[in-house]
């Protein structure tokens, strides 16, 4: 049996030590820090309400979702108001 070629990396039992303490002792590439949230801006929900109120806002035509948010959004407002008084 024949043994397969032994390759030689062209580079010394120093330069593959130097090599490998880099890599252990380089500091990982930190990740780009996060873009702060906006705070009136929106987010993707998954939303389960009454199937009556669903088409009392979809009746409406094309933008049932603002008006939904526009209701919540009064409700909020009002619940800030009374809790501050």
């Amino acid at each position: 049996m024949s043994r397969p070629p032994f390759r030689r990396t062209g580079s010394s039992v120093r330069d593959t030590a130097e090599a490998a303490f880099k890599s252990a002792t380089t500091k990982p590439v930190e990740a780009p820090p996060k873009a702060p949230a906006i705070p009136s801006g929106r987010e993707m929900v998954t939303l389960r309400i009454d199937r009556e109120v669903l088409e009392h806002f979809q009746a409406g035509g094309p933008g049932w979702q603002d008006r939904i948010n526009d209701v919540l959004r009064k409700i909020v407002d009002a619940k800030i108001v009374d809790t501050e008084s």
